[in-house]
């Protein structure tokens, strides 16, 4: 598996919805039907950092080995992350399929980033000579 480009696959996705997230809170609130008031705007704000963060983790490791015992850390922090939020998606879409496309969008991309990484995570990195 190319882990250089899963790692920059998930590092874009990862900032931009960071970028989003921190700078157009009132857009995105607006987007989805939701009543924007200070607290929800703060805690998407919040949330736009440490998806900013996390992308910029996997964006500075996309060159790197991972897999197996090779940056392990960042692999389990992935597999973590895409697969939680991913079940959790996929919960959520399966009990309220009239949802917005966009969220069903993004459910489908974070069940294929987690089973990526899954893989990722459990096997060794391939010899770049192989």
């Amino acid at each position: 598996m190319n882990t250089k480009l899963i790692m920059t696959l998930s590092a874009i996705f990862l900032l931009s919805a960071g970028i989003s997230l921190t700078f157009f809170p009132d857009l995105i609130l607006d987007y989805l039907n939701l009543n924007p008031n200070q607290i929800v705007v703060f805690l998407l704000q919040l949330l736009g950092a440490l998806y900013f963060g996390f992308g910029m983790l996997n964006w500075m490791n996309k060159g790197r080995p991972i897999g197996g015992i090779y940056n392990r850390p960042v692999a389990i922090a992935n597999l973590s992350h895409f697969m939680i939020a991913g079940l959790a998606l996929l919960k959520g879409l399966t009990s309220n399929p009239e949802l917005q496309f966009t969220i069903w969008v993004i459910g489908i991309i974070y069940i294929l980033f987690g089973f990526a990484f899954g893989v990722i995570f459990f096997r060794h990195p391939l010899n770049a000579k192989s």
